[in-house]
């Protein structure tokens, strides 16, 4: 886009986007297979466990869990920094501060929403930050999937002892 098209942009009707490159930037935000969940996925995929991807643990929720595994009722999340209110992490937005503010401040409302419905169906949810090591929440999920399935569905020891 030239610098002229960027100077007469106008935002399409209903758009919030305050410029092009605004919207552009907002557009390309993925909402799934960030790096840090397609990294948790292979570590837990390599420990031998199976799970769906963004998938929906209970089909009448319209809310998806980055990792579903069903038989044992696990939910993972990996949320994002910025966009779920990280305390450790979370800056304040400078451009249009109202909105964006109160758009996390939803996002983490319908987080604490979404964890009290799934327990109340007997869901186990597990959240990650972002930036958490990659190989400590794998850990975490893989030991906690584990636990949670029943005795025969476990994966066997296959060391020897001799």
């Amino acid at each position: 886009m030239s610098e002229d098209e960027v100077r007469e942009w106008v935002a399409p009707e209903g758009s919030w986007a305050s410029s092009a490159a605004r919207r552009r930037n907002m557009q390309a935000i993925r909402s799934r297979d960030t790096k840090p969940e397609k990294l948790i996925r292979r570590l837990v995929h390599a420990q031998g466990l199976r799970y769906r991807v963004a998938a929906r643990p209970l089909p009448n929720l319209r809310r998806t869990a980055d990792m579903v595994f069903r038989p044992s009722k696990v939910a993972v999340f990996i949320d994002g920094c910025y966009w779920h209110g990280c305390p450790e992490h979370y800056v304040p937005p400078r451009t249009n501060p109202g909105y964006w503010s109160e758009k996390v401040l939803r996002n983490v409302q319908r987080d604490r929403d979404t964890d009290r419905r799934l327990r109340e169906a007997g869901w186990l949810v597990l959240r990650f930050w972002e930036h958490e090591p990659s190989d400590v929440c794998a850990h975490k999920i893989t030991e906690t999937v584990l636990s949670r399935r029943p005795a025969s569905r476990k994966i066997p020891d296959t060391g020897s002892s001799i």
